[in-house]
């Protein structure tokens, strides 16, 4: 069932996307070499703590995880796409970082996650990022009342697609709310004008996955939970979490 929010609740779903905008910008901040996995989680911890928020990722179990999350941040390097749980890893020169975050304050949650190259940077990951948040940007744009979620999956894909990049099969973005995953599930692929139309009022996560080497396919680790490339080629991963308005989209997670 799909819910669409009142300007009192994207008033409350803003305050929200502050604090994960926020506890993003300190993770990025804080990524550098040397710089474990488990203590960017504990920099996400502790800045949800500050603002009296709750972990929205925190012992959440979908049905498709074996256990329950055990952190607060995801944490995904070079091959892995999404999903990855902090650990003892220490940052290299050269990994390529993506972080996802949600949290939930006063009853509404937001999710947003960014991608970064840690210390040297090589041209092939700048460009698969570059071209991740180009798709973003389109998809953010294409969120407008009237407009389908085949114009959002669309405005991904084609962006992706001539660039060569693979686009992870089942998974994408989601809607808001109450609860961090809601209806309706949202495409990096497809046919413009088709499925749901975007009514004012409703809240998605937007988040384009791209493979460095052109598959769709994906692992699963041992954990069950992180997904990486079958070729062991670099990934990005780029969210917001959007409201459709009468005015055009806003961004709920932007700093």
């Amino acid at each position: 069932m799909v819910e669409l929010k009142t300007d009192a609740e994207l008033a409350l779903m803003r305050e929200t996307g502050r604090v994960v905008a926020a506890t993003l910008a300190a993770v990025r901040e804080c990524a550098a070499v040397g710089v474990s996995l488990r203590e960017l989680d504990a920099v996400a911890a502790g800045m949800i703590d500050k603002a009296g928020a709750t972990s929205s990722f925190l012992h959440y179990l979908p049905h498709f995880a074996p256990t329950p999350y055990p952190a607060v941040l995801c944490t995904s390097v070079n091959e892995v796409i999404v999903h990855g749980i902090p650990d003892d890893y220490r940052l290299r020169d050269g990994d390529l970082l993506s972080a996802d975050f949600a949290a939930e304050l006063d009853g509404f949650h937001a999710d947003a996650a960014f991608s970064m190259i840690v210390g040297t940077p090589r041209p092939a990951d700048e460009r698969l990022i570059a071209h991740a948040e180009q798709a973003l940007d389109a998809a953010i744009a294409a969120a407008v009342p009237g407009n389908t979620l085949g114009d959002i999956g669309h405005a991904v894909a084609v962006i992706g697609r001539p660039a060569g990049y693979g686009i992870p099969e089942d998974f994408g973005g989601h809607g808001v709310g109450r609860r961090m995953h809601e209806d309706p599930p949202v495409p990096n692929e497809g046919r413009p004008g088709r499925g749901m139309k975007l009514r004012p009022g409703l809240v998605i996560a937007i988040e384009p996955m791209f493979t460095a080497g052109g598959k769709d396919r994906y692992r699963v680790k041992p954990d069950g939970w992180a997904l990486y490339t079958v070729d062991g080629s670099r990934a990005a991963h780029v969210e917001h979490t959007i409201a459709v308005t009468e005015n055009g989209p806003v961004v709920l997670t932007a700093p």
